[in-house]
Formats: structure tokens, C-alpha cells, sequence
């Protein structure tokens, strides 16, 4: 515990500036967590559709997209707590589409102008997100790789479409019909290396991603309304989800509440940006990594796994092309960003999380005993934050006395 409390005035400064981003018609509705020593306040604002009334609620169902990576690392590292795989394992026991890796002489090259791979992939590879492959960030057409990727519907070169992804093992058949990008360890790549976590899990644990989640973390955190898909009797939480169309200037219809992609089981868990989650629910995810593995008095993940998880893991020379996602404030440890460097009053050493494309983001800060939580339903332009993200951590902070 530290000696931080809550500002109420200034919390007041926060729920005022998110009902602007509403009123302003930039998103349609946001919910707001805010914790400080356990002490939770929550805020819900605007609606759940752009031309709807019905209010947005604090039990609110959001596609959390990438913020479902830190889950997917914790699973992991249960599985080492287990004994069940070692961080220095090479995964092809459990992968053998990813045995005898062959990798592009450059990014640009050629599909078939390969090297072999100096040495096998990894659990600490998939985890560190260094195994090799993951999103392209250029210009699409930019390299020979992208559109087979695109072609594939291996993710990361666009917004999830869980309907379209494939089955597991098709999906993994796939990817390890292409080669590698970069050589084992030798360069961070986003994405990818989660939905393969996910595979990981299943595989050695011997049932789905989502069972082994529901009967390792959600049940135990009580996140009752977190999964890869949403059942009928929860649809009317599930709020619309839209993109910013430059033509019309205004918010366009991704994903229809109705008839959403998310209101079936999809055929693949993926463990990159497949959940849908609650403020709540991440909440109790946040506070027990923040409690170093404990919820309620139990120990749900060693606190060595989560010091692991939380720290840097990255060389310098592994995040060399990276600056899109972490400027020259953070890094990656197990799953999730972590900051090193004091950039904005926000970004304070040792805070970590992430955020997700689909207009979410959760960071935990150990110095000042804070989880802060923003769901929104725009998605994100880049991996940039947008502008509600930034008045949202800038003010949450400001809220903070101690």
C-alpha cells in the first residue's frame, strides 16, 4: 500500500473532460477506471451505439482487442509455475510447425531467398515477442510477405475478424508455411507471437485456450463476463465499434452489435486480441498483477512469474525499429509494455499494460498502487494514442494525492 489517495475534484476534471469526447461525437460512450489502494471509482458515459440511446453501463461487454496480450503471457507463466514448460524450452514439441525455421535474408526479400534459422524458437522467444514474425509495419504491398499473411488470415496486418480466422491448426499449418522474418531473438515484432502463446497453452495443457483461461484466471478472479465470444444473453452489453471514415468525417460501423462477429465461439482463441472484457473484470486482472499474483488471499501466479512479466526483456538492438510503439519511453517485458523512462507525468518507470486497437487500455503502476482503465468503442487510427487516451492517463494522474 502507499500513502496515494484519490482526489474527488479532480476525478470530477476527468469524468468531465471524457463527457466532452462524447459530446464532441468523437466516441460514442466510454467507461472509466480509476483505483488508488484498492479505493475503485468508475465513471460510464455517452451510449452504446452512435445513433442509439441506450445508455453506456459500467457492465458494459468491450472487444478489449490487444489488451488481451498480458492474459496470454499470465497463462503462460502459469504453465512454467507448473512445471509444465521452462522459459528456455524450444516449443517445437508442442509446435512442430515451427521446427526447422527458414528465414528471409531481409524483410524484403523474396519468399524463397532464405537462410536456415541459427537456432530453434522458444517459449522466452514467444513471450519477448523475438521468435522472428509478426506485423508488418509498412505500406501494404511494401513487401513480398504481407499480402500471404493477409491471404492467410494470420492477423496483425488489420483489425481482428474472428470470423474469418481459420482453425487453430489450419492457422498454425500456415504460418509455418512461411519463413521467418528475422532470426530467433534477434528483433521484437508485434503480435503474432501472442496468437502462437495461445496455441502454446492449449497444446500442452491438453484443452482449449479458453477453458484452460476460464479454470486457471477467470474463474478465480470472478471475471464472469470475460471470453472469446459473447452469448445471447449478454449481446444487449455488447456496444457497437466503429472507425473514423476520413471521407464522411464521422464514425463508421465496424462491427454490428447485433449481428457482431463476437456472438459465436470463434473456431480460433486468439490469444493477440480475441477477448471481450468488462472495466471490472480486467480490473480484478490488473489488481492481482499488481498484488504480485495474489487475489483475495490466493496465489494465482507466482510472484516471480510476475516480475518476470513485468520487466524489461528487451535488449536495445532487439527493439531497434519499435519506436512506433514505444517511443523512447518504453519497452516490452512478458505479454505487455512496460515504461523505463519518465517522458510524460504518466509514463513513470516500472508501470506497465498495453492497449488495444479497439480503443481500450490498462496500465498498472506499482509506485503509485494505481490501475488505471479506459473502454471506449473507436477503433484506434495507429499505434499512436489517440487524444482521449492521453487526456485520460494525463488526468488520471493528476487525480492522485499523496
Amino acid at each position: 500500500m502507499t500513502g496515494n489517495a484519490i482526489n474527488k475534484s479532480r476525478l470530477e476534471d476527468l469524468n468531465t473532460t471524457m463527457h466532452g469526447f462524447v459530446e464532441r461525437g468523437e466516441v460514442p460512450g466510454i467507461v472509466t477506471l480509476i483505483s488508488v489502494n484498492d479505493e475503485v471509482h468508475v465513471n460510464a458515459v455517452g451510449t452504446m451505439t452512435v445513433d442509439g440511446a441506450k445508455p453506456m453501463r459500467r457492465d458494459t461487454i468491450f472487444r478489449v482487442a490487444s489488451i488481451t496480450k498480458p492474459i496470454t503471457a499470465a497463462a503462460t507463466m502459469m504453465l512454467i509455475d507448473d512445471g509444465k514448460v521452462r522459459l528456455d524450452d524450444a516449443v517445437e514439441e508442442w509446435l512442430p510447425e515451427l521446427a526447422n525455421r527458414q528465414v528471409l535474408k531481409s524483410i524484403g526479400a523474396p519468399l524463397d531467398d532464405t537462410v536456415p534459422a541459427r537456432r530453434s524458437i522458444t517459449v522466452r522467444d514467444l513471450l519477448t515477442s523475438t521468435f522472428g514474425f509478426g506485423s508488418v509495419m509498412a505500406m501494404p504491398g511494401t513487401y513480398f510477405i504481407q499480402q500471404l499473411i493477409r491471404d492467410g488470415r494470420l492477423g496483425g496486418d488489420g483489425p481482428p475478424h474472428p470470423e474469418l480466422t481459420p482453425g487453430t491448426d489450419e492457422w498454425m499449418r500456415r504460418l509455418g508455411a512461411l519463413p521467418l522474418m528475422y532470426q530467433p531473438g534477434e528483433r521484437w515484432l508485434y503480435n503474432t507471437s501472442c496468437d502462437v502463446l495461445g496455441v502454446l497453452v492449449a497444446r500442452v495443457a491438453g484443452k482449449s485456450f479458453e477453458a484452460f483461461l476460464r479454470e486457471r484466471l477467470f474463474e478465480p478472479l470472478g471475471m464472469e463476463d470475460t471470453a472469446f465470444s459473447v452469448p445471447a444473453a449478454k449481446l444487449d452489453r455488447l456496444p457497437g465499434i466503429y472507425h473514423f471514415d476520413h471521407e464522411s468525417k464521422g464514425l463508421k460501423s465496424f462491427d454490428n452489435e447485433q449481428k457482431s462477429e463476437y456472438s459465436n465461439p470463434p473456431a480460433f482463441e486468439s490469444g493477440a486480441g480475441g477477448l471481450v472484457s468488462t472495466a471490472d473484470d480486467y480490473y480484478a486482472f490488473c489488481r492481482m498483477m499488481l498484488n504480485k499474483g495474489v487475489w483475495g488471499g490466493e496465489r494465482i501466479l507466482s510472484e516471480a512469474s510476475v516480475e518476470a512479466m513485468t520487466s524489461d526483456q528487451l535488449t536495445p538492438e532487439q527493439r531497434t525499429g519499435a519506436e512506433l510503439f514505444f517511443g523512447n519511453h518504453g519497452s516490452w517485458g512478458f505479454g505487455m509494455g512496460v515504461d523505463i523512462q519518465q517522458t510524460e507525468p504518466w509514463r513513470v518507470p516500472g508501470r506497465f499494460g498495453w492497449d488495444g486497437g479497439f480503443g481500450t487500455s490498462a496500465y498498472s503502476d506499482p509506485k503509485h498502487d494505481l490501475v488505471g482503465i479506459l473502454m471506449t468503442q473507436r477503433m484506434m487510427d495507429s499505434p499512436q494514442p489517440p487524444a482521449v487516451f492521453e487526456n485520460f492517463w494525463r488526468l488520471a494522474y493528476r487525480s492522485i494525492e499523496g
